[in-house]
């Protein structure tokens, strides 16, 4: 299971926990005994004085991990407001982005949706899921862009190809440029796990069975 399904269903379960609780008091959660002898007597008050502080978000699954150079700059995007970010990241991602091509000898080239390097990272630097009322909701489906998310987009993919796949969505992805016979890039367009089968159940917390 990928690292972001892996944090995306602790969140999940933590809201499970919290949904749970009694509807007169929601600063009660119930303990394991009133799980399973569905006793109210149970109820655990939940102290949320004190002061909070962001620790990480995840508006786009990846990009953090593979704009920042550095945990330090991981770090410090993630407890950063979407407001400050762009002016704060875009020219680091923007530097990154072009670091990871030069690697393999070649400069970025726009991609898919016609984006170069700077106008892609401009998007990316400001961590936010936009959702679009009026249109179908899709990661990237072929046309419509950054529009929501549903619970099957293979979003990992959809980003590797958008930052690597060039302007046919497959430039990274094993080509022999010289002709000699042997792959000079490597796959970049996508993590190998496929989303093929996915299920979510039609209520809320939209698990799907666990795979055999």
């Amino acid at each position: 299971m990928k690292l972001t399904n892996l944090k995306t269903l602790f969140i999940l379960l933590a809201m499970v926990v919290f949904m749970s609780c009694s509807d007169d008091d929601d600063a009660t959660i119930p303990t394991d005994d009133m799980m399973m002898n569905d006793d109210d007597d149970d109820m655990v008050v939940v102290d949320f004085s004190g002061t909070f502080v962001q620790e990480d978000q995840m508006g786009r699954p990846g990009i953090n991990t593979v704009l920042s150079p550095d945990s330090t700059t991981e770090n410090a995007f993630n407890v950063t407001i979407p407001s400050e970010q762009g002016a704060a990241f875009q020219p680091t991602f923007l530097q990154r982005a072009v670091d990871l091509h030069a690697a393999f000898g070649v400069e970025y080239e726009t991609n898919i949706l016609g984006l170069d390097a700077p106008t892609l990272t401009t998007i990316l630097a400001s961590d936010v899921l936009q959702v679009a009322p009026d249109a179908p909701t899709s990661y990237f489906d072929g046309t419509n862009v950054l529009t929501g998310r549903t619970l099957t987009d293979d979003v990992i993919d959809i980003s590797l190809i958008l930052f690597f796949g060039g302007q046919n969505g497959d430039r990274f992805n094993g080509q022999d440029t010289d002709g000699d016979g042997t792959p000079d890039l490597p796959i970049l367009v996508t993590d190998g796990v496929s989303a093929a089968g996915e299920t979510p159940s039609n209520s809320f917390p939209y698990l799907e069975a666990p795979h055999n």
